[in-house]
């Protein structure tokens, strides 16, 4: 008993305590009243394509509230593998139920209060048709980048995880229904993103699975994206971040009613040298070239349409 009140005097406790009494309090304030959301910006791309940068130079407006983190399991829990038999964790408009909505309004107000979402969760690049059908008037912001680079860094990802904990998805979803030998048994678990067809990769080489999940994540972005309003879709490029990180945030900031200030222009002028701090080292191009090249090699004639498909040539 008395262990308990010692804790209870405990200030982080304390802090905790607080925070949750005012979640709970701003979530029956939703319930009883229901109150007008801003149309919410949701950032996606595939896995390791620049989203971490773009997401922490979009999310310094002091006009948009986030988390500052991504919430896979939330969006799954309304629809996803452990309630669509595994098929995936894309989602598409016949998806979307309005008990959805509310859930996703209910989540975002109780813990930020009634500012204007940036949300960034990468399985979202495959659920935007789903998230267009809950928000009609939300923007999407993405960012694609060159198959080369974006696949060699997801074969780093697999392998080192990141600087805060990994990207495997058995710590989300739990036990798989069947087993899981990628790279001849190197890897167990799937990391990043479960694409449609998922099961076929099972025990194929990593550099195929990653391939298969650039191909899967933009794909499934582009298609959804040629049904949306051309004012709801931002549509960027990694390599924009080194030769016109200005000029794109600068748009960027302007199609999403944004004030672009001094201090964001400021920081859009350093980004080349800013670590994204999610597996290693700074962002740049052609890093393929130094990290896996004989692994992309290999995957160069698989991935050629969808990097044609996005303005990219293999032979540069």
């Amino acid at each position: 008993m008395l262990s308990k009140l010692a804790k209870l005097r405990d200030r982080e406790i304390v802090v905790k305590n607080l925070v949750e009494l005012k979640r709970d309090a701003r979530g029956l304030w939703w319930d009883l009243t229901r109150p007008a959301a801003k149309p919410p910006v949701f950032l996606v791309g595939c896995s390791r394509s620049g989203t971490t940068v773009t997401f922490e130079t979009i999310g310094a407006s002091t006009e948009l509230v986030n988390l500052g983190f991504e919430i896979p399991q939330f969006w799954n829990d309304l629809y996803g593998p452990l309630n669509n038999g595994w098929h995936s964790e894309a989602a598409g408009a016949e998806h979307a139920r309005p008990e959805h909505r509310d859930a996703a309004l209910r989540f975002f107000y109780r813990r930020l209060g009634g500012g204007r979402i940036l949300d960034k969760t990468c399985i979202n690049v495959m659920r935007i048709g789903y998230l267009h059908a809950l928000f009609p008037e939300a923007k999407f912001v993405f960012i694609q980048r060159d198959g080369r680079d974006n696949i060699s860094s997801m074969i780093d990802g697999w392998r080192l995880g990141r600087t805060d904990g990994d990207f495997h998805l058995s710590q989300f979803l739990g036990e798989f229904p069947e087993p899981v030998a990628i790279n001849h048994g190197e890897y167990t678990d799937w990391a990043f993103f479960l694409a449609p067809g998922w099961q076929a990769y099972n025990h194929a080489p990593i550099e195929e699975v990653c391939a298969f999940q650039w191909i899967c994540a933009n794909q499934l972005a582009l298609d959804a994206a040629a049904a949306l309003p051309p004012d709801r879709w931002i549509h960027l490029r990694y390599e924009d971040l080194f030769e016109r990180p200005v000029d794109m945030f600068r748009d960027v900031y302007d199609r999403l009613d944004l004030e672009f200030t001094a201090d964001i222009e400021q920081r859009c002028r350093t980004l080349d040298q800013r670590p994204t701090s999610i597996v290693k080292g700074k962002p740049a191009k052609a890093k393929w070239k130094q990290q896996n090249p004989e692994l992309i090699e290999r995957i160069l004639d698989r991935i050629a349409p969808m990097q044609a498909r996005l303005g990219y040539d293999n032979r540069s």
